[in-house]
């Protein structure tokens, strides 16, 4: 989320304070608009030494403090909103939502995939020492962890295993990197470098990040399936990205139209056993940049028309 807020911000403006919302129960347990908002409700401080002009939010618990500042700045203020607020989107200025979400207004902007934090330059100029000497036939395999719809067994860290060792069979001259992500619990971890460690680059979370280094040099990524924002990260690069399909614990219509918006768009395709690693086109995204432009415009309309 905090992503997805700084990628949007940072297209719209060089002044930028962040502030990560923290509520007393039961505000923090509540979905939004079934309580009324009042300042002590925040563990944040909120005072600002100057009117901020946009206010920016993304997740369930940043309603608050948006509707909050809203209440007492009225029309001095701009709210955007990304993802599904839970709420009426008139509550906003603006609502940005990706496709899959299939959430409808009039003052609602779309985007495909994720908006995330990365920009062409902030890729470019990333020279960090990482401990891979090999960039030039990179493959990135970033792994994510259990959430509400994906299961991540040892059965599955073994199945992601499995298909590392034949790749590298079948690609010797390739190189491995594996990217846990915060969800990758310490069990996964062990056994990623118990038995990739001497075929592949396992980050153990403790040395320098390599996502930075595989964004920039990874000739292909494969990608578990539990995160769009991963996969939309990877998809600003315009490299081949495959999806490595995770087992559902339940079916998310959701995340079941996200994948299915990204294969048609011919950006993902599926990592299927024994795959071959092949290079395809497509247009990469950088839904950040669009749709700031966009909103930059209709916030120019709208002080155009209030004078």
């Amino acid at each position: 989320m905090i992503s997805q807020v700084n990628g949007l911000a940072q297209q719209i403006s060089s002044n930028i304070v962040q502030i990560k919302t923290d509520l007393i129960f039961p505000w923090s347990k509540l979905q939004p608009n079934l309580l009324p908002v009042y300042k002590w409700i925040f563990r944040t401080n909120l005072d600002f030494t100057s009117k901020p002009k946009v206010v920016i939010s993304c997740g369930r618990k940043s309603v608050y403090t948006s509707l909050y500042l809203k209440k007492i700045y009225r029309k001095n203020i701009i709210t955007i909103h990304i993802q599904n607020p839970k709420i009426n989107s008139n509550k906003f200025d603006f609502v940005i939502v990706p496709n899959h979400d299939n959430f409808d207004g009039t003052n609602i902007y779309t985007t495909t995939g994720a908006i995330h934090q990365f920009t062409k330059k902030i890729i470019n100029d990333y020279n960090d020492r990482i401990e891979i000497s090999n960039k030039e036939n990179l493959v990135s395999i970033i792994i994510g962890g259990p959430n509400q719809h994906y299961e991540f067994s040892n059965k599955v860290v073994y199945d992601i295993i499995k298909q590392v060792k034949i790749l590298k069979t079948k690609y010797k001259n390739y190189f491995f990197c594996v990217i846990p992500s915060r969800r990758t619990d310490n069990s996964s971890m062990d056994i990623l470098i118990k038995e990739l460690n001497n075929i592949a680059f396992v980050w153990n979370k403790k040395s320098k990040n390599p996502y930075l280094f595989s964004l920039k040099f990874s000739k292909y990524f494969i990608v578990t399936s539990d995160s769009s924002s991963m996969i939309s990260e990877c998809a600003f690069t315009g490299k081949p990205v495959y999806v490595f399909h995770l087992p559902f614990k339940r079916i998310s219509k959701r995340m079941d139209s996200f994948h299915k918006e990204f294969e048609n768009l011919k950006i993902t395709k599926k990592f299927l056993d024994d795959v071959d690693l092949n290079t395809w086109q497509y247009k990469a995204l950088d839904e950040a940049k669009r749709i700031s432009g966009i909103l930059k415009e209709r916030i120019i309309e709208g002080f155009n028309e209030s004078k």
